[in-house]
């Protein structure tokens, strides 16, 4: 039986589907894990990079260098999709990773703007949440670093998060959710998101890894020290 440590892996190896040879950076262990699992599996022509310039293999080691200047060529022409993290984040997918509190005398100083604003008008952006929960999915971000579907953002593909899989395919452009993770309820998700959560009417259970991808997640992640974060 796949643990919830190996359900969101796959869930985050989905995101990137699809993608071609799409410049994939997911910015963290358990995005960065999902992709690695894509390319060796489904997704065979992603270029995989370490979020910065260097292209690697599955298994994570080099397999080439890319100019910097090259890096944003292909983010300005939407040949990338990067998955971040998000402090908060809000029913439209306005995604905050700058500070909580006011701007001006903030509670809490955290990464920054960093490439947020390019990355989420320029090229698909998917967000990875490990722990949901009121705090995160909040009615209106402290400060606005990626912009959502109210703003003009290029492509908002997924919402990856302990609880289940969402997207922005609501009539109103707010946050859906597509997958409940094994055992999870609506009713959790709701007590979890401070904002009203649309539901999609075929509302699916999360899959878990096939054979194959089971292994390969065992080769990644031998002893699942990146899959055990998950709760």
């Amino acid at each position: 039986m796949s643990g919830l440590g190996d359900i969101v892996a796959v869930a985050c190896a989905e995101v990137f589907r699809g993608d071609g040879k799409k410049m994939v950076s997911p910015m963290a262990p358990l995005p960065k894990l999902g992709a690695r699992l894509a390319r060796a599996t489904f997704s065979p022509h992603i270029v995989l990079t370490d979020g910065v310039a260097t292209i690697l293999a599955p298994d994570g080691e080099p397999e080439g260098w890319m100019p910097f200047s090259r890096v944003f060529d292909t983010l300005w022409n939407g040949q990338r999709h990067v998955m971040m993290g998000a402090s908060q984040i809000d029913r439209f997918g306005n995604q905050n990773i700058s500070c909580v509190g006011p701007f001006e005398k903030p509670k809490v100083q955290l990464l920054g703007v960093r490439g947020a604003p390019g990355n989420t008008v320029c090229h698909p952006t998917s967000y990875y949440v490990g722990r949901h929960t009121p705090r995160v999915f909040v009615p209106k971000v402290d400060m606005v670093c990626g912009v959502g579907t109210d703003r003009g953002a290029y492509e908002l593909r997924r919402v990856v998060t302990n609880l289940g899989v969402f997207d922005f395919e609501s009539i109103d452009g707010g946050l859906r959710c597509r997958s409940l993770h094994p055992g999870v309820t609506r009713a959790e998700v709701e007590a979890a998101t401070g904002f009203p959560v649309h539901f999609a009417a075929d509302v699916a259970t999360s899959r878990g890894p096939t054979e194959a991808e089971l292994a390969w997640l065992e080769r990644l992640d031998p002893g699942a020290p990146v899959r055990g974060t998950v709760a």
